[in-house]
């Protein structure tokens, strides 16, 4: 387990699970996964449930999430890469799973590796997918590294811990952190709130540098603009990214180790010393990040 909560050396076979539709860095993290060859295999990506403005159900954003993968894998040049529909609503509780193509695809993934050939699960909305894989089959989780963008720092103000990834479904999360298997954590305010970029920046590095880039500077200006009202200045997280930064090695993201926590329903954390270990993020290297991902934006095929 110890070996499995460090960076991996190497190119590692890995899936991707978003609620792509729900914001604009979950398809930056779309194509990094897909653009980082030298380190990564990707085999799959799968649609994550969401519920706000943009969708009023779960079925709705992972349906939404499902269509908006459509739309950017032709632009990283994998069109007909594998992608699959995720769940349609949150667990019902910590014991029954939401059954899934996508939660059929984990299993059926996880089961081919083993702890000493793990598969990386990155995972960037509610967690409910990888949830339901891991009570379908509880085996899996001797087989799978979850790196898991969701919570907010360890010790992050109380008041202040909601945060939309964990309180979509706070089951899920719970099942994850209490499942044991291997979990990297990029805790959300405090640590990956860091990665932010802003308009001069994506104009320098992406405008018209390729189909890929022109869409991804034209939708993060839209949201910036006219959603978030940017006025003169502004600036957009770009947090997603963090789950595939892990994988480009130890000088991207620092983390700790620490005993797991269970999320709770309060949206704090409880925390006990005789827990399994679990590694969580307290550092990233913006400007490397940033720099890596946008050379490989640049260098996208299409």
């Amino acid at each position: 387990m110890k070996n499995l909560l460090e960076p991996p050396t190497g190119i590692v076979n890995a899936v991707l699970d978003t609620d792509t539709y729900n914001e604009i860095d979950d398809q930056y993290a779309l194509a990094y996964f897909l653009l980082s060859k030298e380190k990564i295999n990707p085999l799959a990506v799968y649609a994550a449930p969401f519920s706000n403005v943009r969708a009023e159900t779960p079925a709705e954003g992972m349906e939404k999430s499902y269509e908006e993968i459509l739309r950017v894998l032709p632009l990283c040049g994998r069109e007909g890469f594998p992608a699959y529909r995720g769940s349609t609503t949150y667990l019902p509780d910590e014991y029954t799973p939401v059954e899934s193509e996508a939660a059929r695809d984990l299993v059926k993934r996880a089961l081919e590796h083993s702890p000493e050939n793990p598969l990386y699960v990155l995972t960037i909305g509610a967690i409910t997918n990888v949830a339901s894989a891991l009570l379908m089959v509880p085996a899996i989780r001797k087989n799978i590294v979850v790196v898991w963008l969701g919570g907010q720092a360890h010790s992050w103000p109380i008041l202040s811990w909601a945060e939309f990834n964990m309180v979509q479904d706070i089951a899920a999360a719970r099942v994850v952190f209490n499942s044991g298997c291997a979990l990297v954590q990029m805790p959300c305010m405090g640590t990956v709130s860091h990665l932010t970029t802003t308009g001069p920046e994506l104009r320098e590095h992406m405008k018209g540098k390729s189909p890929l880039g022109n869409y991804l500077y034209e939708i993060t200006c839209d949201k910036a603009v006219n959603e978030d009202g940017g006025g003169e200045t502004w600036s957009r997280v770009i947090w997603d990214i963090s789950v595939v930064a892990w994988l480009m090695g130890e000088e991207f993201v620092k983390a700790y180790t620490t005993p797991a926590p269970v999320p709770s329903y309060d949206n704090g954390y409880l925390h006990s010393a005789d827990r399994h270990a679990m590694k969580v993020a307290f550092y990233l290297n913006r400007d490397a990040i940033f720099l890596d991902l946008f050379k490989k934006l640049r260098n996208a095929l299409t």
